[in-house]
């Protein structure tokens, strides 16, 4: 079909699906945490810089991943464990305020002038708990909030919100970092935009646990979760290629050293150039809900993914490497798509608070030990054969992840939906539902 009318239909089919927005409860955290983001980047990209600033080494800026590491993992864990046995509206919004707390701390120690790496470090720790509970939090409530169907859709809007706040957060950072006092300025104004996703937290209904969960969190329920991923290979390939992409392909921790050397310290474009190509993905994403092989497309946009690093790792002029950064993002957003889809559809509601705690670990995790392995390797070599041999290790490491897992492989996003086939997502849901007033209002369309 041409013409007009063809064109709009063209449009339509691969525009963003933004039915999930007319459930306000999820329309309100979409836009907590997209303007949140913006904040959270402003810090993102200011403890690096200002690591850098002090120690002028890529190796101590590689430490601040490790640092915020450890705590992720735990907390990643445990905090998802919780998350199944309590009411994840209240976790969410305890963790976030903890969070907004460490944001203060970062703040006040720049305010006082400590100038000390190591108070940096620790406060990194702390807020790698902190998030890491709040995101095992906010994962698993997604799915209560929507319907089963409207799950893909869902993580594209909540991805593509984030990003464009990853987006505007590091160029306003690279814009304040390089101001006398600009440190303490990247600091506050996270602080005051964080109180969005405060907000949007305070707001959500009650969502208590599912019948079928465990009574209480310990060692035993984590332990449980972890079983759950180790017998699915679905699930596991999905994380086995997360890592492989974030620990080889991730070149952040180098972006301070490498703007200096080439671009005369203008770090923000790199910082935001990931995001600006996820932005972009996630606005043509319309055609990302209709794959049914997405083991198949996963591989695919990690394959992106690390070609896209490698060649962003080879320019000398910035516009270039900004471009294939943004390239590299795109494939980025195509992936976490069909990972946290592939999660969400494939395990059943008791799980989901655990499930999204092994997520957290892998997602967020990932990138720091990506930046640990990056600043290590750029500290013992060069900067230019830790960004492109990174990439390029990434595509071959996946290359062989995926095709050992034949389930992987032939995994059907429709097939997993169809009731009486495992696992049997839709009908735990409709009992959790239909169990909880406040979920049906918060469901319920504009």
């Amino acid at each position: 079909m041409t013409g007009p009318a063809g064109q709009a239909s063209w449009l339509r089919s691969h525009a963003i699906d933004t039915e999930p927005l007319r459930i306000p409860a999820f329309r309100r955290q979409v836009m907590g945490q997209g303007t949140s983001f913006i904040g959270s980047m402003l810090t993102a990209v200011a403890v690096p810089v200002q690591v850098y600033d002090l120690s002028h080494s890529s190796l101590q800026v590689g430490l601040v991943g490790l640092f915020g590491f450890g705590p992720l993992v735990i907390f990643g864990l445990y905090g998802g464990a919780v998350a199944d046995v309590v009411d994840r509206r209240t976790m969410y919004f305890i963790a976030s305020l903890a969070t907004w707390v460490v944001t203060l701390a970062l703040l006040l120690q720049t305010i006082l002038g400590l100038d000390s790496v190591g108070v940096i470090l620790g406060l990194v720790a702390v807020q790698g708990a902190t998030f890491a509970a709040a995101a095992a939090a906010r994962g698993a409530i997604v799915p209560r909030l929507v319907a089963p169907e409207q799950i893909p859709a869902a993580n594209l809007l909540t991805t593509t919100a984030t990003n464009i706040g990853q987006v505007a957060g590091p160029l306003i950072a690279g814009f304040l970092v390089t101001r006398h006092n600009g440190f303490r300025y990247a600091y506050g104004v996270d602080a005051v935009l964080f109180t969005c996703a405060l907000y949007a937290a305070l707001r959500l209904p009650r969502i208590p646990p599912d019948k079928n969960s465990a009574t209480r969190a310990g060692l035993r329920s984590v332990i449980d979760g972890l079983q759950f991923i180790a017998t699915r290979p679905v699930l596991l390939v999905s994380f086995a290629v997360d890592i492989a992409a974030m620990v080889f392909a991730m070149p952040r921790a180098l972006f301070p050293e490498v703007a200096a050397d080439r671009w005369h310290g203008q770090v923000g474009p790199l910082y935001a150039s990931i995001a600006i190509g996820a932005v972009l993905a996630g606005l043509s994403s319309g055609w990302v809900g209709r794959v049914r092989r997405q083991g198949v497309a996963l591989t695919g946009a990690v394959i992106g993914w690390g070609l896209a690093v490698a060649a962003a790792g080879l320019a000398h002029q910035l516009w270039l490497a900004v471009l294939f950064l943004a390239i590299a993002g795109a494939s980025d957003l195509v992936s976490s798509v069909y990972r946290q889809s592939m999660l969400q559809t494939y395990a059943p509601d008791e799980m989901r608070g655990r499930m999204q705690g092994v997520f957290i670990v892998v997602v967020a995790g990932g990138p720091r030990l990506g930046d640990l392995r990056a600043g290590a390797t750029a500290a013992f070599s060069s900067t230019a054969v830790s960004w492109v041999g990174g990439g390029l290790v990434c595509v071959a490491v996946v290359v062989v992840i995926a095709l050992l897992s034949r389930p992987f492989w032939r995994y059907d996003a429709k097939a997993a939906l169809v009731p009486g086939q495992p696992p049997p997502v839709v009908h735990t849901i409709t009992e959790v539902i239909e169990a909880d007033p406040e979920i049906v209002e918060a469901r319920r369309p504009d």
